[in-house]
Formats: C-alpha cells, structure tokens, sequence
C-alpha cells in the first residue's frame, strides 16, 4: 500500500503545481477568517486522491481538510490534508506538503508526506523505519536545547483568542538556538525526523495535519506528546532529549 500511498500523492503534487506561483489561475475564498483560505489547488488535490481511495478501496473511511468524514469501513481510515501549508503555497513558498495517512484499527500504519516544490518525499510504515527520498532517516543528535533550532506554528484564531501561543514563545526563544516558523505542520514534523530541526510544537492542528508525519518521526526514532487537550492536537515533538526539554517550557491546559 506504502507505493500506492506514494504514486497517488506525486499525482496530487504534480496538480497542485500547475497552480503554484500561477495564482491567476486559481481561486481562493477564505474559511474561518483571512487566515485561514482554501484555494481551487487544494480542493483538486482532495478530489484525485478521494477518488482512487473509492476507485481502489471503496470500503475505507475518509477524513479530509476540505471535505470531512465519510463512512466507512472503521478497519482502515485515510487521513489527508491535500495541501498543508496553504498560505505558503498561495504566497509562492516552497515549503507545503500533500499529506495522507492510513490507519489500521485506529493505529497509524502508513504516512507520506510529500513536498512537491523541493521534491521531498517522506515515508515509513510502522516497524520499517523512516525514509527521505528512499534514504533512511533519524532525529538529530543533538542534545542541548541551547544549540537547537526549533520551529512552532500560531493558531488561526491568533487574532481574537490570547491563548495564541505567545507566552510560550517567549519562554523557549531565550533558550533555543533560534525559532522558525514554517507554515506546514507536517513539514516541520517531517524536518524534525530527518534532524533538519531539533524540535517543533504548536496548538490548535488537526488529525490530517499530523497523521502522517507523527508515523514519519516515530519511525525516526522521534518522540512526540499532546501537551493540551483542550485546543485540538497540540503537540510537541523532537529527538528524545529536546522533545522533554521543550515539554518542560510548555503551558498545559
């Protein structure tokens, strides 16, 4: 299942790149607030890899960004975020992935994640590793927060709640290398796997921006925990070392 997880998320990809850096093509409407967009990229990338989960597994459940949850089969559910970074894709950035994960009863089995624009590809399959591009990969080394760079993320509602992740920003930035902030969950996830990054949190995100890139840091020998649970998935994750670091400077709920 892991090529075809991969085959149909290049065909996504090579979709979304006729779009990208050609917004004279495509629209975009917002959804929460002007932060939050969608635009006609992402919902093609939905449509090719919905329809080959009902053209080949017609008895899989469905969650999707754009379009929710579909019944199906609770033995295996599909997770997919068709572009996770979209403001970034909008703005011409590079760094935003096609994201699909697969579950088996509930547990995480495969993931991809797939960044069209840099041509990164990452996948595992529980128990067999993680992988950039079919060269392994494993969390970073490094063991000092100080020497660490780490990246996070703001949650959508930034502009009208206080709880936007700001205090805990000022907490960790004295004491990390530098922060980054990229714009796609599941890139960062994956950069913490591949040791590009020593750790990543943010609050607020969903099963689709994280289902496939927490299998891709586990595989990596990464460790992650939901430090809150009362502001969706919010997370922490880093090689072992900097993932407890970076927990101890965390607010819980």
């Amino acid at each position: 299942m892991i090529d075809e997880i991969i085959a149909v998320a290049r065909e996504a990809g090579a979709q979304a790149m006729k779009y990208f850096r050609h917004n004279a093509l495509m629209n975009v409407a917002n959804k929460l607030n002007d932060s939050d967009i969608v635009t006609d990229a992402d919902k093609e990338s939905e449509r090719i890899i919905t329809s080959y989960i009902r053209s080949h597994h017609p008895s899989h459940a469905i969650l999707s960004e754009e379009s929710g949850s579909t019944e199906g089969d609770a033995e295996w559910r599909w997770v997919i975020d068709p572009i996770d970074g979209t403001s970034n894709f909008f703005a011409g950035l590079p760094l935003w992935a096609i994201s699909i994960g697969v579950e088996h009863h509930g547990e995480r089995k495969y993931g991809v994640v797939y960044l069209p624009a840099t041509g990164e590809m990452f996948h595992a399959v529980r128990g067999e590793g993680a992988f950039l591009n079919g060269k392994p990969i494993h969390v970073s080394p490094q063991d000092k927060l100080s020497r660490s760079l780490i990246s996070t993320g703001f949650p959508v509602d930034k502009d009208t709640n206080p709880d936007n992740n700001m205090d805990n920003l000022a907490r960790i930035l004295p004491r990390v290398r530098d922060i980054r902030r990229l714009g796609s969950a599941a890139t960062d996830i994956c950069y913490v796997a591949a040791g590009f990054l020593e750790g990543y949190w943010e609050m607020n995100l969903h099963e689709w921006d994280v289902c496939a890139a927490l299998l891709i840091l586990e595989e990596a020998q990464g460790r992650w925990t939901r430090f809150r649970d009362d502001r969706c998935i919010s997370v922490v994750c880093g090689s072992p070392v900097i993932h407890d670091a970076l927990l101890h400077f965390l607010r819980p709920a």
